[in-house]
């Protein structure tokens, strides 16, 4: 029998996983506070470094000072890694190996271009007025400053903003010789920083007087000459050692703009800038006004190169890369050559003539600045070329180098893929509607829509919603294909915007494609070079105009384009372009914000492209193709269809007025020759004859009291 009394015990459980709690609880808890005495020490440490007031602003300053320094050490390496990469060649910028004399279409001489190079005449032997000329002017603290004339930057920058012309620049010449020795000509933001970069390294690497002999070699002077010994020989026919006072004045006036204060080009502009020079040595303290008086009265002539002066430049610089071409495909170890070009002289003087004037004339009105024009025969030989509206300030060639959108005048390449694919013609209907791709719904220009109209009538109208209808059934693709295979040459994006002409292209590329329309539909590439030679008449390179030419266009895609073309001429946005008496057709192009307007076209006898805008690509006011374009197109071929044999064109019903031939005897009839084409515009030929009929009026008047002479007698019996 159990007791009562007795209460059973139970067994205590193990107490491990109590203990493993505790160890960890007071484990955590030392840890915690031997953190914080740690950081208690470590702050009674670092109380000594403890500023306040006045102190602590110094102290966060120069905190935040070495912050921003260490970030600026890491931005100047990545900057200057392509600086690292120009010297790392080992190899400078050279001048042209080549010495190429050009002679226009008829055999004359109109310019050279290449190397004019001499660097064997040592610093020391050059006049000491000619370093202090230069030094005076482009650089007077070069032999104080470490690559970068900080000063002389800073008060450059002040003089631009305060509109002064000063003559003295912001670059160093350690910076202009890097420049020279490894860059382009380019102006931007990136170019200007690896320049300050390769002007410290050159500080590091020469001496201050094999920079300065560097950069008397290596600059370009004007004419093709590189370096002050050539200019010397090119412009006062001596030797550097040589040149006086004034002359060396003006060699140095040509480092800052050696097209623009070139004397053969600009005599004045030369004396003008070689007297501020003149000036600036005076002012640094190098001569005394007395010293420069005689440079003053008595200055510089240069020998007579009116030839170079009045070259096509525009045209020789894009020929001169040309004949390089040829010359290396040729595998001559020659380096002088003699180039006949397609050029005509009294072509170019007429284009220049008519974009320059058309665009002074509306500059104002337009807030247009620059332009470009070409003009080929219709086999495509280049009779004229216009880059911009003044070789001597800017030597970029617009016509050539740059690459603008073409507006509608890209909408031949449209029509014509759906003339070639789809069978349509002129006479078609189509209709103006809205359409869109995508989210893309182009408007046309007055922001309404014709209905039903003929492809003809939507093309001189310049319709956009019909082109783009046509891209959707050509497809895109095919147009741009068109559009290399027929004279562009630049790459562009195939994107939804380009039946309007949203492409990349060239005012020479616009003219070779409406050659092709010109030739009948055959490939027409412009060209400039007709023969190659070296200079003891071995002939490296001759054209071949009966070479086959590949078929672009079927003959009668190319006459309902040109019936077309003469629709938008007589009757559409290319009205202005009209020309008396000759088959004139064209299409013109304004591009979105009016950034670009364009006219090209052709007539039986000439093909010409003709583009504005600016070159900073801000908008022009309201310019389109049809106005300041058309208008230049038309004063270029009124001048250039004067006293010529008017040609038709295919395609277009137009029958020029018979050319009228005086009568002649039969020796006169001989193989026909090519011609220049009359010098004198039409206005002067006008003048011309009303004077003559003045004279013959005041014969008549006064015939009765005119007596005439005497017949001189021939014979000896007369005697």
């Amino acid at each position: 029998m159990q007791d009562p009394f007795y209460t059973k015990q139970k067994r205590k459980k193990g107490s491990s996983l109590l203990a493993a709690d505790a160890w960890l609880d007071s484990s955590l808890y030392d840890s915690a506070q031997r953190m914080g005495r740690s950081w208690m020490r470590l702050q009674d440490a670092f109380s000594i470094f403890r500023v306040s007031g006045l102190k602590r602003l110094f102290v966060e300053i120069l905190s935040d000072g070495f912050s921003f320094f260490a970030i600026g050490c890491v931005l100047m390496v990545a900057l200057a890694l392509p600086a690292f990469n120009a010297t790392a060649v080992g190899e400078f910028n050279r001048a042209e190996d080549y010495s190429v004399v050009f002679l226009d279409r008829f055999g004359t001489e109109i310019g050279r271009r290449g190397i004019r190079s001499d660097d064997s005449v040592a610093l020391a032997d050059m006049p000491d007025y000619l370093i202090k000329a230069t030094l005076a002017t482009e650089d007077r603290r070069f032999y104080d400053h470490f690559g970068i004339d900080v000063v002389g930057t800073l008060r450059a920058i002040v003089s631009n903003a305060g509109g002064d012309s000063s003559t003295q620049g912001g670059s160093s010449i350690t910076q202009q010789l890097a420049k020279n020795l490894f860059l382009s000509s380019e102006r931007t933001i990136e170019r200007k920083v690896i320049e300050a970069f390769l002007a410290v390294w050159l500080e590091w690497h020469y001496s201050k007087d094999q920079i300065l002999k560097l950069y008397f070699d290596h600059a370009y002077m004007g004419g093709g000459n590189f370096g002050v010994v050539a200019a010397s020989d090119y412009y006062f026919g001596k030797k550097v050692q040589d040149i006086n006072l004034a002359e060396a004045a003006m060699l140095s006036g040509l480092f800052k703009a050696p097209t623009r204060y070139a004397p053969h080009a600009d005599l004045a502009a030369a004396r003008g800038r070689a007297n501020l020079v003149l000036s600036n040595m005076v002012a640094a303290g190098f001569l005394t006004e007395g010293q420069v008086a005689a440079a003053r009265r008595h200055p510089a002539t240069p020998i007579d190169r009116a030839v170079d002066a009045n070259s096509p430049n525009y045209f020789l610089d894009w020929a001169f890369v040309e004949a390089k071409k040829l010359i290396e495909a040729s595998g001559t170890a020659g380096n002088n050559f003699v180039v006949r070009t397609t050029i005509d002289t009294t072509l170019q003087k007429y284009a220049v003539d008519a974009v320059v004037s058309t665009v002074h004339e509306g500059a104002e009105q337009y807030d247009v600045a620059q332009a470009a024009m070409v003009v080929t025969d219709t086999q495509g030989a280049v009779r004229a070329m216009v880059g911009g509206t003044d070789y001597g300030k800017s030597q970029f060639n617009r016509a050539i180098v740059s690459t603008r959108q073409p507006g509608s005048a890209y909408k031949i390449f449209v029509y014509s893929e759906a003339f070639e694919q789809l069978g349509l013609t002129p006479a078609d209907v189509i209709t103006d509607r809205p359409v869109c791709i995508g989210d893309w719904c182009p408007q046309n220009y007055g922001r309404s829509y014709k209905g039903s109209v003929t492809l003809a009538s939507a093309f001189a109208q310049s319709l956009n919603t019909v082109p783009v209808t046509l891209s959707i059934k050509t497809g895109r693709d095919t147009i741009a294909a068109l559009s290399h295979r027929m004279g562009l040459q630049a790459d562009y994006p195939v994107t939804r915007s380009l039946a309007l002409g949203v492409a990349s292209v060239s005012v020479l590329d616009m003219t070779s494609s409406y050659a092709v329309l010109a030739n009948h539909g055959y490939k027409t590439p412009a060209f400039g070079i007709t023969r190659l030679s070296a200079l003891d008449g071995t002939v490296l390179y001759d054209y071949n105009p009966d070479a086959p030419r590949e078929r672009i266009l079927s003959e009668t895609t190319v006459a309902n384009m040109n019936a077309m073309l003469r629709g938008v001429v007589t009757g559409g946005t290319g009205r202005r372009a009209t020309i008396e008496g000759v088959p004139a057709v064209g299409k013109s192009g304004t591009t979105s914000s009016y950034r670009d307007a364009w006219f090209c076209g052709f007539t039986g006898n000439y093909v010409a492209a003709v583009w504005f805008g600016n070159d900073d690509y801000h908008p022009t006011n309201n310019l389109t193709g049809g106005t300041l374009p058309a208008i230049a197109w038309q004063k270029f071929m009124a001048y250039a269809h004067t006293n010529i044999e008017i040609k038709p064109v295919f395609g277009v019903d137009f029958t020029p007025e018979p050319t009228i031939v005086a009568a002649s005897d039969a020796e006169t009839l001989e193989a026909e020759q090519e011609q220049r084409p009359p010098s004198l515009t039409p206005q002067a030929a006008r003048k011309l004859v009303d004077l003559a009929d003045m004279f013959k009026a005041d014969l008549a008047a006064g015939g009765g009291k005119i007596e005439a002479q005497a017949p001189v007698p021939t014979s000896t019996e007369a005697l």
